[in-house]
């Protein structure tokens, strides 16, 4: 146990049979289970695992591959029924430094966070090295991240090294996650929804022989659209459906009023690119809604912001510990 909670370590596993070893032979001893989701590797992973001599592991191997997320998902289901409080994720593939899982797990067994993360680029140093297409990329995804999600003050969301309660992990509709590689991001949207406090956690990446399997022409336009939903669904669920928000009210008319006057605009273009004098009524018609809509998205932007559940509310497990 670790401060009173009873913790489970949940590892995706895919072609690992090389670090899954690793894995398992540098996990903490204060880690109760350690759940091995193998996601129908065509190796020997399983063979691997099984030849561990370690009692707290438990080993699920899927009959169908069904991409990182829907292995996470199962380990969560997995270590829930073992009666876990909390649930850290960690990679087969041994990028995850088990020396941080404390950090990890502090800010979520003492301190009321119902979620912590892993951020590698907690430093500008944190990109010495990096290709500048991927520094560009992170920062991108990231922010497109936190419009989506609504959690503004989180980076690097795809980085998977992550600690939850089991008590969030219960309210979310796990049937309805991500499956694959955008399972980190619309966990976010989820949890967001859910206004469970998140917070990040400055943890160094380890990079070792692991190649990325990963396909860019395929997980883009994935995350796009995933993304793109996911906005409108915690937009209306937050924001409309359980309370009807000025942020609503301020998105709608701003992005109405900023179309309309973009499109007139336009117009305003042609007609003077074909020598018609634009009048001043003409321009203002075009400019008003403009400098209007755009206002009230920042506006709403300033107030999303300021919603980020952020505030610690889940009490400490030693203090419950202390009640029961």
């Amino acid at each position: 146990m670790y401060n009173g909670a009873r913790i489970a370590a949940v590892v995706p596993a895919y072609k690992e049979e090389k670090m899954i070893s690793r894995v398992i032979d540098t996990m903490p001893s204060f880690v109760d289970h350690i759940v091995i989701v193998d996601d129908h590797s065509p190796d020997a992973t399983s063979a691997v695992v099984q030849q561990n001599s370690d009692d707290r592991v438990l080993l699920i191997r899927h009959e169908v591959n069904q991409g990182v997320g829907g292995a996470i998902i199962t380990g969560h289901r997995a270590a829930m029924e073992l009666g876990a409080d909390v649930n850290v994720v960690m990679a087969g593939d041994a990028q995850m430094d088990p020396d941080y899982l404390p950090a990890l797990l502090d800010h979520v067994t003492t301190e009321g966070y119902g979620f912590a993360k892993a951020n590698r680029f907690f430093a500008p140093e944190s990109f010495s090295g990096m290709p500048r297409y991927r520094i560009f990329g992170n920062i991108m995804l990231s922010f497109l991240t936190k419009l989506a999600s609504g959690y503004w003050h989180l980076f690097d969301p795809q980085n998977g090294y992550t600690a939850i309660r089991t008590e969030v992990l219960r309210r979310v509709p796990l049937d309805n996650v991500a499956r694959r590689y955008s399972f980190e991001n619309d966990l976010l949207i989820h949890l967001n929804i859910l206004q469970v406090p998140a917070v990040d956690v400055p943890i160094p990446a380890v990079y070792g022989e692991e190649v990325s399997s990963i396909k860019l022409g395929r997980v883009v336009p994935e995350l796009l659209s995933l993304l793109t939903r996911g906005f409108w669904r915690r937009i209306w669920y937050r924001y409309v459906l359980w309370s009807f928000s000025p942020i609503a009210l301020l998105l709608m008319l701003g992005l109405v009023l900023f179309a309309f006057g973009l499109a007139v605009a336009i117009w305003v273009c042609f007609q003077v690119a074909a020598s018609v004098v634009a009048t001043a009524a003409t321009v203002m018609l075009a400019a008003l809604p403009l400098m209007l809509g755009t206002q009230m998205l920042i506006s709403s932007l300033q107030l999303d912001i300021q919603a980020s559940p952020a505030t610690p509310t889940y009490v400490p497990f030693e203090r419950q510990n202390e009640k029961s």
